[in-house]
């Protein structure tokens, strides 16, 4: 009998020595290293996006206007847009100039509405506004209807004559004051007051004529000749302008010529004498544009514009930033001057605001 035999030995596993890991952290110097990555990166970033921004102000000369919904359909593609032209006319380079660039960049843009509420102001800065809506209405191709507000006279209604030869296209409310065409020079002889209190103006010019528009002395009959013409000429541009924007006067330029006398009229006056065309409020103004423009009511939206709010919405400092005080030097040099306006007052802006 064969004894069975003994099964080998089953091997008896032998454990793997003890591994020890030892996770090391990044050192100091690569924890700051890293932050210091991310901070040029964010830095990097907002220096891409000042940049940006930069270069959008640089070609915006818009400088920001805001464009709100005013009237019509809220959906509507096409626009009637409202420019704005308020309060005293001065260098006519600001708010109004911004309007019209939008509206030159925005091609849903159909048909303009100019809303006047202006007494006028500087011969150049009515004269800049009238050029520059003048040239919209052109490029664009655009009809351009104006609206009188309270006030559109002198260089109100001169930067009005913006309509051209477009018939029916100057609406004046019921209460409006128009007119005032003339041309006015501010000029206040002081000599009198100043002799009283023994001051004597002791300048030194090198011609008498420098100082034609002096307070301290009364002008000799030369000088008053000289200013005489000058007036004449910024009168007769004046004449010629409204000759562009009523063709009528253009056959009859006698009948402008009895009306240019500096009076001011009614807007029921105003429509008997050809200086307007209808009686209405800026809605019958909207109406007449949607016609001209050939646009369906129902699918045009109304909008007008802001000046952009401040970062806080800090408005008097803005105010405040464009403003000037009336007892400051370059006002106080501002009479001195010789400047003529087209102003519905024989007073000089003493008094400023934000332009228009």
């Amino acid at each position: 009998m064969v004894s069975p035999q003994p099964s080998p030995p089953t091997p008896v596993s032998t454990p793997w020595p003890p591994q020890i890991t030892v996770n090391c952290g990044p050192s100091r110097f690569q924890r700051l290293f890293g932050w210091m990555g991310w901070v040029a990166f964010g830095v990097s970033v907002l220096i891409l996006i000042s940049m940006s921004f930069a270069v959008q102000q640089y070609f915006d000369t818009t400088e920001g206007i805001q464009e709100r919904y005013h009237s019509g359909e809220k959906s509507g593609r096409d626009k009637v847009a409202i420019i704005a032209v308020t309060g005293a006319i001065l260098d006519g380079s600001g708010f109004v100039k911004n309007q019209i660039d939008q509206v030159l960049k925005d091609k849903s843009v159909k048909a303009v509405v100019v809303r006047v509420s202006s007494p006028g102001g500087t011969i150049t800065g009515s004269d800049y506004i009238l050029h520059h809506l003048s040239k919209m209405r052109e490029e664009r191709d655009i009809p351009l209807v104006v609206s009188m507000g309270s006030i559109a006279a002198s260089g109100g209604y001169y930067v009005s004559m913006a309509v051209g030869d477009q018939p029916d296209s100057i609406y004046a409310e019921p209460t409006t004051t128009t007119g005032s065409i003339g041309v006015v020079i501010p000029h206040y002889n002081l000599s009198g007051l100043l002799e009283r209190f023994e001051v004597e103006d002791d300048s030194l010019v090198s011609h008498p004529n420098k100082r034609i528009m002096s307070m301290t002395r009364p002008m000799t009959d030369e000088q008053r000749e000289i200013m005489t013409a000058y007036l004449e000429a910024a009168f007769v541009r004046f004449k010629d302008q409204i000759k562009l924007g009523r063709p009528a006067f253009r056959e009859d330029p006698e009948a402008l010529d009895r009306l240019a006398t500096g009076e001011v009229f009614t807007a029921e006056q105003a429509k008997q004498h050809g200086l307007i065309d209808e009686i209405g409020f800026v809605e019958d103004a909207i109406e007449r544009a949607i016609a001209m423009a050939g646009l369906d009511e129902s699918r045009t939206r109304v909008v007008e514009y802001r000046r952009p709010p401040s970062l806080f919405n800090l408005s008097m400092l803005t105010e405040a930033r464009h403003s000037r005080s009336p007892f400051d030097l370059p006002n106080w040099m501002d009479i001195h001057v010789p400047q003529a306006y087209y102003l519905a007052t024989t007073l000089p802006p003493l008094l400023t605001h934000p332009r228009p």
